[in-house]
């Protein structure tokens, strides 16, 4: 799957998503989604296979097992294990939840 494919899926849940960040302020629940590293697989002096690591962040006024959910579902659906963190910002008010996949090109 490819960043762009992701960026589909993510906005197909019905929430609003941006790359890395919004340039307004936005109600929650929303979805932010950013690569946070990459890394390549070579032979023979060629790249074989990209690896991108992406979080993707839903950011959420109470605690959102429905859009957690909604988000686990389309991982699931399309085989994206994840790692899962989640914390409060308490200047913000918000959770965030973050699950961190690997994307295989």
């Amino acid at each position: 799957m490819t960043l762009t494919e992701l960026a589909q899926k993510l906005k197909a849940l019905g929430y609003p998503v941006t790359y890395s960040h919004f340039k307004s302020v936005q109600t929650p629940p929303f979805i932010c989604y950013l690569v946070v590293d990459g890394d390549t697989f070579t032979a023979d002096d060629t790249v074989v296979s990209e690896s991108t690591y992406v979080d993707i962040e839903l950011y959420s006024s109470t605690k959102n097992l429905t859009a957690e959910g909604k988000i686990k579902a389309m991982l699931k659906e399309n085989e994206l294990p994840w790692d899962y963190d989640e914390q409060f910002i308490k200047d913000e008010g918000v959770f965030k939840c973050t699950f961190s996949i690997q994307l295989i090109n």
